[in-house]
């Protein structure tokens, strides 16, 4: 018997002493064979322009190459057209609108939801080494344990000895910035890209400055190809391109006028390819090019890297992984929905939503009134948009070219295989009747289930729901689907909901009332038995921003001048978020559509205001600084 015992003590001696190195060489080798993550991004390309999405565009071999063991996802979506709030949302892995990171450029910094982290956070956590070179730009608060390097120098190559990593490489070539060339600038640089070589879309007119502008930035999508391939050279040189998946996307829309900061496909729809090591075809079901057409936005980023990494992916997060284990690429291809969002651009206020389901979009506009082409100083630093906007003026354009200085309708359908860039509208159309009520109500039900801050005036979400945007949103929830609702009456008749306008214009709380104004602006003329009502608010309501829309539907309808009572509201205010709103609408006023007058004095205008540098934009814009 202690013969017995003395050898099975041995036997589980030598069993333990044998599988202990066994288990630490399985934990090195899970460690070792984690995949290494590249995302290789360019600042403002739609897939208009790149050759291998649309025959208008220009040839970019290194993209290119990444595609020859990989895949090429042909449908794929910013969740906004401009950097700050297309970033928000590919690093936190969630709608702008629902946390507040929805307004560029931000006034205010807001916290990530609690118990959810910026993904790298998780990739760290799952013993990724994470590198960022260079731009963050994030509308949301980043945490230190984000990154393990942020800066110009970044690299993988810090990491500790077969440690895997994710790194973002940034290129800037094709900012929108380059196109802010002048005249003089345009004679004495010729292009390499022939400027007869492509077509001009139909919404902008065919000239000189259009097509330097199209050649100049094909030229620089050439650059950043270039670029592309120097990445993917030094992973070769490091001998990773085996172990790496290499991500190749646009981090929003394009620079041609009309594209960043609009919500249409050339703000919106942006190149993504992906190389799959052969080592990997596991997790990216593809061993050779493959072509998706199924729909991914911006949203599933977050979870596809976590999953393809096997980290946590946390709950809560709005997007969904369409790449690594337990993920069929033949699903991922019958995906057909994306949601997009437009809110505010630098000093430009506007309120958009949109859905594509299939080849159809459906854009709601909440203040149709608010034009595109109202002065925005970066776009129009551009030739460009100041040869389209002064071509307009003259009347040299045709009525698909002119639509960008005209007030939209609050509904827009679009079929976008036979209408890329969104000249017809459909939503009157009887042929399209259900397909437009079935995305009405799609859009609703998902501004209402985020649900959408921005049914609040920007500045009051500063003051009241910036230390955590989601659990005030949950809180008020009901507020705003009120809000969304009387939004949404501009879609009936005006007397079939006329006692709904006036409920709302009469209520005690201001954003109903204020939603309420808006309604009435969006229904013009067919509102004017409101006069009375929307006068005393106008000249009588206790919130600041009530007198202007008031005030600016009296303008909108010829009433009244709205200018006394803008400007008193502007002298008013001591918020930027507020006066920038209350600009906006000083600007659509004194526009040539509207041609109101404004004298505006430096010294009524609140100093704190002036720090603001998009307050200093608009006044620089109305001659008064």
């Amino acid at each position: 018997m202690i013969k017995y015992i003395q050898e099975l003590s041995i036997i589980s001696i030598l069993t333990i002493i044998l599988l202990a190195p066994a288990s630490s060489c399985s934990q090195d080798k899970n460690r070792i064979e984690k995949p290494n993550i590249v995302w290789i991004t360019s600042e403002d390309n739609s897939k208009h322009y790149l050759k291998m999405f649309d025959d208008n565009g220009i040839s970019t071999p290194n993209i290119e190459s990444l595609a020859e063991h990989g895949i090429v996802f042909h449908r794929a979506f910013s969740n906004a057209p401009v950097c700050s709030v297309a970033r928000s949302a590919i690093i936190s892995g969630i709608y702008g609108p629902k946390i507040a990171a929805q307004y560029h450029r931000k006034i205010a910094t807001v916290p990530m939801p609690d118990s959810i982290l910026m993904f790298p956070a998780y990739l760290r956590e799952a013993g990724y080494y994470t590198t960022n070179n260079s731009k963050e730009d994030y509308n949301i608060i980043k945490g230190d344990s984000v990154w393990d390097e942020s800066s110009r120098k970044a690299s993988w190559r810090n990491r500790s000895e077969e440690q895997p990593f994710f790194h973002v490489f940034n290129i800037h070539n094709t900012h929108e910035g380059e196109l802010h060339f002048t005249k003089k600038e345009m004679e004495s640089n010729p292009t390499k890209t022939d400027e007869n070589s492509f077509k001009i879309q139909p919404n902008h007119p065919d000239t000189k400055t259009f097509r330097y502008s199209n050649a100049l930035y094909r030229d620089k999508i050439q650059e950043m190809d270039a670029k592309v391939g120097e990445v993917i050279n030094e992973l070769k040189k490091d001998d990773l391109l085996e172990n790496t998946f290499i991500f190749y996307f646009g981090d929003h829309g394009g620079i041609l006028p009309g594209s960043k900061g609009y919500l249409y496909e050339t703000g919106l729809h942006v190149p993504l390819v992906i190389h799959v090591p052969k080592k990997y075809e596991h997790l990216g079901n593809v061993k050779k090019r493959s072509m998706i057409k199924g729909m991914v936005s911006f949203i599933d980023l977050a979870p596809t890297v976590l999953n393809l990494a096997g980290a946590q992916i946390p709950e809560g997060l709005d997007g969904k992984a369409f790449l690594g284990e337990n993920i069929d690429l033949e699903e991922v291809d019958t995906r057909d929905e994306t949601f997009s969002y437009a809110d505010r651009f630098d000093e430009k206020y506007d309120q958009i939503r949109a859905i594509r389901k299939g080849k159809f979009k459906y854009i709601r506009n909440y203040q149709p009134f608010n034009y595109d082409g109202i002065m925005n100083n970066y776009r129009y630093k551009q030739l460009a948009y100041q040869e389209w906007q002064s071509l307009y003026e003259e009347g040299k354009l045709n009525d698909i070219q002119s639509a960008f200085f005209k007030d939209r309708e609050p509904e827009m359908l679009f079929d976008i295989e036979s209408d890329p860039f969104e000249t017809k509208n459909l939503i009157d159309d009887p042929k399209y009747h259900d397909i437009s009520n079935d995305m009405r109500q799609r859009l609703n039900k998902w501004v209402k289930q985020m649900p959408d801050l921005s049914f609040f005036p920007e500045h009051f979400l500063i003051e009241n729901a910036i230390d955590n945007p989601v659990e005030y949103g949950r809180l008020h929830i009901d507020q705003i689907h009120k809000y969304i609702d009387i939004s949404n009456l501009c879609l009936s008749k005006f007397k079939n909901v006329k006692q709904q306008v006036i409920t709302s214009l009469t209520s005690e709380d201001p954003w109903e009332r204020y939603w309420g104004l808006i309604t009435c602006s969006n229904f013009r003329e067919d509102a004017k038995s409101l006069e009375s009502i929307i006068q005393a608010i106008a000249h009588n309501d206790p919130e600041n921003l009530n007198r202007v829309r008031a005030a600016e539907y009296l303008g909108i309808t010829k009433r009244e001048d709205p200018s006394a009572i803008m400007t008193t509201a502007l002298y008013n205010s001591k918020k930027p978020a507020e006066a920038l709103l209350i600009l906006n609408s000083i600007v659509l006023m004194q526009s040539n559509k509207y041609s109101y007058k404004f004298e505006l004095q430096l010294n009524n205008i609140s100093a704190n205001l002036i720090k603001n540098r998009d307050i200093k934009s608009r006044l620089e814009f109305l001659n008064i600084l």
